[in-house]
């Protein structure tokens, strides 16, 4: 009888934790705004594209249960052998060598799981390292201590550096830590390879809502790419320790009609064009925000 009203109150125990677990991770915990981070948020940001929607699909319908079915089943199991095998039970322990049956369960049902884990994730990975070869938009950002730059080599070689605003810099809109002096403006609908490298030391580019984490390493050239239907502003931050600032290192991405992209772009010929940087671009600021 004791036996029993310990395991009602463990399989409750468990079941209140798997439910408050399952519900952080479902559409109403998620964060109102896509691209922003919110304060004490555990899960990830509402996708922005579909790789990013693959990959939230598959961790929290695919991946979480199955951590979760494991977690319960070998807690469950750790409290059954707990009561079942205690030495008040069995003061005569068990000489049982080896039980083949039990051995060979537990060698092929892991295998299994293994193999229906890996045949979406390799699916996911596919898509997000294969780069359309038609891709509309070509950037490249390039990292420094502690700032990112970008070109588009396509339009002009325009080129500006993306500076993390100050505090006394904040204004109304701006976020502290995230938001940039000049943001990476790309159009919405659009698939945009971003190709990414590094002029001193690794950084990575990071945007969490698009599913994007690309290293930049001095000499190289990696490539990724995403594609945004929404507009809006999205942000993300190195992730990869560079130095002593390297919690400053922002990233912050507009992503405009394709009316306001292009008279964007025209502004940013007359500006950046042939790194034409450092002339008058607050009016370009201006325009995008």
């Amino acid at each position: 009888m004791k036996l029993s009203k310990n395991l009602s109150f463990t399989h409750k125990f468990i079941l209140a934790l798997s439910t408050m677990i399952i519900a952080m991770n479902s559409p109403l915990f998620a964060a109102e705004n896509i691209g922003v981070p919110q304060d004490y948020q555990m899960i990830f940001q509402d996708a922005a594209t579909p790789n990013m929607a693959d990959i939230t699909w598959f961790h929290n319908l695919f991946l979480f249960p199955v951590m979760l079915a494991i977690a319960l089943f070998v807690t469950l199991l750790l409290i059954y052998v707990m009561f079942k095998f205690s030495a008040k039970k069995n003061p005569k322990p068990s000489k049982t060598s080896h039980n083949s049956l039990i051995e060979v369960l537990w060698t092929v049902i892991p295998v299994i799981i293994l193999v229906a884990i890996s045949i979406p994730s390799f699916r996911i990975l596919y898509t997000q390292q294969a780069i359309p070869v038609d891709a509309d938009l070509t950037v490249k950002a390039t990292g420094y201590q502690w700032y990112w730059g970008y070109e588009y080599p396509d339009n002009d070689a325009i080129y500006f550096d993306s500076l993390p605003l100050e505090e006394e810099e904040l204004t109304e809109g701006k976020i502290r830590l995230l938001s940039v002096d000049n943001p990476l403006v790309v159009p919405a609908g659009k698939v945009v390879r971003v190709q990414v490298t590094s002029s001193d030391v690794i950084h990575n580019w990071a945007v969490p809502s698009f599913g994007v984490k690309m290293d930049a390493i001095p000499g190289r050239l990696n490539e990724t790419w995403f594609k945004v239907d929404k507009p809006g502003v999205y942000y993300g931050m190195c992730s990869e320790l560079c130095g002593v600032r390297h919690s400053f290192m922002p990233i912050e991405v507009h992503v405009l009609e394709q009316k306001d992209y292009n008279n964007w772009l025209n502004m940013a010929k007359d500006q950046f064009a042939n790194n034409n940087y450092f002339q008058n671009n607050k009016q370009l600021v201006r325009l995008v925000n």
